[in-house]
């Protein structure tokens, strides 16, 4: 019961780590020009990302300085992710195989 708990966490950790890269690059094609944003279908998907990746993106907007157009709050979110499946692994180990040493390493 416990590893399909860890491994749907760790599923959606992978989600929204992609789910943040598409945004990501989504935003920089609109702001270049590339995707239309006006054709329903485009608009859609980008609405659709922005809600799912703004809420966790916005308080790390507001603790990073300015850096003109440049957003580096994406880059931040995903290291974050990263360290949040990191902790995950080591927890699980920690249950599973009773490795205690390894959540302190």
């Amino acid at each position: 019961m416990i590893t399909i708990l860890f491994e749907i966490l760790q599923e959606i950790l992978v989600f929204y780590r992609w789910a943040v890269i598409l945004a990501a690059v989504f935003s920089m094609l609109a702001s270049f020009g590339v995707l239309d944003t006006r054709n329903r279908i485009v608009w859609t998907i980008g609405d659709f990302l922005y809600r799912i990746t703004e809420p966790a993106l916005r308080p790390i907007r507001n603790i990073l300085p300015s850096f003109g157009t440049i957003d580096f709050s994406p880059l931040v979110l995903l290291l974050a992710i990263s360290i949040v499946e990191m902790m995950l692994s080591r927890i699980y180990a920690a249950i599973v195989y009773g490795n205690v040493q390894g959540l302190f390493l």
